[in-house]
């Protein structure tokens, strides 16, 4: 059937990785793999990893652009030739198939490589069906932000008296108090950002808190992060092993998903109990014990940060930034300043030494 079939289409050969979480699937990716995800309104953090990665070919079990609003990473995925492929009525793709094995996708088909039989049939994603949903996306915009407004509202009203309480301070090993934190998340442009504020970070040396995956967005630049907070599911073991502090979140019901990760790892932490997001963590935290400045890189902060994490509001956000605004800088697109360099350099760099 394979050689029937295989005429004019594009063919894709590769070893596959498969997983429902689209960040653990990235990490085990070799160049040439094909990824088999499960991952609605793909965002564009994701595809951006996807491709830094060297995929091959991104198999969706799920749709990759539904078209409710403008989730980018179909297009990204697109615009650099990355085969893409939607298979929402085959969600048991991701255990029919073995991590490792060799597959074939020829046109609309996919097939084991060992014996050439037929898995499962593909929809192919094209920049024509994404264009025609984008306009559907336009349409939905306005019913889309009064849901979301309405939504953040209505749960802000709800946290707005544990949010306003300030976090238990914890015995690290970092000291926070009177110097500035810098707050690095995996958001978008994270890692751009980042290395935008390098000059900074040598001058003014403040406490590198890495938002679980921001880990190792600061290793990979040559920073040591002091602390690693969150829920520990897209963090390094290698990034936890380096970190002074690990501080896990804890949830209002008394969980903390992640302290079985880090214990098995052999190492030790912290649990914080927080509302919000581990990033809203991170930003209060640093906020109740002292720092005198807050850097935020990656943060999520729009409608659509939010959507692209499947969040139909952002109530502890607003409030926690209603809360440390007075001492919070956004760095979030500060690379697009410096295009030639990549690197803030003055009158910016002054400015935020006047701050501490």
């Amino acid at each position: 059937m394979l050689s029937y079939l295989r005429g004019n289409n594009r063919i894709v050969r590769g070893k596959v990785r498969c997983g429902h979480v689209t960040k653990q699937v990235v990490s085990a990716l070799c160049p040439g793999d094909i990824a088999i995800i499960s991952h609605t309104n793909i965002d564009e953090l994701a595809a951006r990893e996807l491709i830094e990665r060297g995929v091959g070919a991104v198999v969706n079990c799920a749709v990759s652009f539904t078209g409710d609003y403008e989730a980018q990473g179909a297009r990204v995925l697109l615009e650099h030739c990355i085969p893409l492929y939607d298979c929402p009525s085959h969600p048991d793709l991701l255990t029919q198939l073995s991590n490792g094995e060799n597959v074939i996708i020829n046109g609309h088909y996919l097939f084991r490589e060992r014996d050439q039989s037929m898995v499962t049939r593909l929809a192919p994603v094209t920049p024509e069906q994404w264009e025609a949903l984008r306009h559907n996306a336009e349409k939905n915009m306005p019913e889309q932000l009064k849901r979301f407004v309405e939504n953040t509202l209505r749960y802000a009203e709800q946290e707005k008296k544990r949010l306003f309480t300030p976090l238990v301070s914890l015995p690290l090993r970092t000291s926070i108090a009177g110097r500035p934190a810098l707050i690095v998340s995996r958001g978008k442009y994270y890692k751009e950002d980042l290395h935008a504020l390098s000059n900074y970070i040598v001058a003014r040396r403040p406490a590198l808190i890495g938002v679980d995956g921001g880990g190792d967005a600061l290793l990979e630049q040559g920073w040591c992060p002091d602390i690693i907070m969150g829920d520990m599911d897209s963090v390094s073991d290698k990034a936890l092993r380096v970190a002074q502090d690990i501080v896990v979140h804890g949830y209002m019901d008394g969980s903390a998903p992640g302290a079985e990760r880090v214990k098995q790892l052999g190492l030790a932490y912290h649990v914080l109990p927080a509302p919000g997001t581990s990033e809203d963590m991170a930003l209060l935290y640093a906020y109740d014990n002292g720092a005198d400045l807050l850097i935020s890189v990656g943060a999520h902060s729009a409608m659509g940060d939010f959507l692209e994490k499947g969040r139909q509001g952002m109530a502890s956000t607003l409030l926690v930034r209603m809360k440390v605004g007075g001492r919070l800088v956004d760095a979030k697109g500060l690379h697009h300043l410096y295009p030639k360099s990549g690197r803030m350099r003055l009158p910016l760099l002054h400015y935020l030494k006047t701050w501490v």
